[in-house]
């Protein structure tokens, strides 16, 4: 008879294999590319990403545009915060000396039958969030990493599909009971067996992000085995063909 550890190993290993893992390419593919920028979110889909990471941000004039920061300062060559610029003042920037920053209607048109969308809420109305997605057939297709917003988006489209930080287990089960969410996010903080369990019982997809020194084979296959269902990377490309290599995808 096997050892229960040999066991429970295997059968970790034969679910992990059932599932098609999704791959989340934070900011696009952005080692190459500068992040946000319709180049990046083209190379993730290029080497077979699922979902493209976008942070939304509102300009002065109402516009939704992706960017990270607060300000433009680091990653174009002006200066100032995005929403004391209009649309027109943050598009004439270049972002890595040669790319646009985009508008949140670009990437979604772009994005529509080719990949998922991983929608970072930063600064913006939920309402105006909702009506993009809306208008672009879009709804079936992102999750929403929303924060504060999420009931409103949830009462607004409750199709849509918002993704609250698990944070803990009894946070993430408050947040399953009152806002019945089908998607969990997790980082390194969270991602523990005890808030695991909790989004398992509750039958809700767990997204885990693997950035930074946790973004490697050895901690990918981790989250594999403890049930993510999405791992968001800085490393598109290697993340697909680990995944492909491994039966998971």
């Amino acid at each position: 008879m096997k050892p229960a550890g040999l066991v429970l190993s295997l059968a970790c290993m034969l679910a992990a294999q059932d599932k098609n893992i999704a791959v989340i390419s934070h900011r696009g593919e952005h080692l190459r590319h500068p992040e946000n920028t319709m180049a990046a979110f083209a190379e993730a889909e290029r080497v077979g990403a699922d979902y493209i990471e976008v942070d939304v941000r509102t300009t002065s004039d109402g516009k939704l545009a992706l960017l990270h920061d607060r300000t433009v300062d680091r990653t174009t060559n002006g200066h100032g915060e995005i929403a004391k610029m209009t649309f027109e003042e943050v598009r004439a920037l270049r972002v890595g000396g040669r790319e646009k920053v985009p508008s949140f209607d670009e990437v979604l048109d772009y994005a529509r039958g080719k990949i998922k969308v991983y929608v970072d809420v930063k600064s913006v109305a939920a309402r105006d969030l909702v009506e993009c997605i809306r208008a672009h057939g879009m709804t079936g297709d992102v999750v929403i990493y929303s924060g504060p917003i999420s009931k409103q988006i949830q009462d607004l489209d409750p199709r849509l599909k918002i993704m609250p930080e698990a944070v803990s287990a009894a946070l993430a089960q408050k947040t399953i009971d009152e806002l019945r969410v089908k998607v969990l996010a997790f980082d390194a903080n969270d991602f523990k067996p005890d808030v695991i369990a909790v989004a398992k019982k509750a039958k809700a997809l767990i997204f885990v992000d693997r950035l930074g020194a946790a973004d490697n084979p050895a901690a990918w296959e981790q989250a594999v085995e403890w049930g993510a269902d999405g791992i968001q990377t800085d490393h598109p490309e290697e993340l697909v063909r680990f995944l492909r290599a491994k039966g998971y995808k």
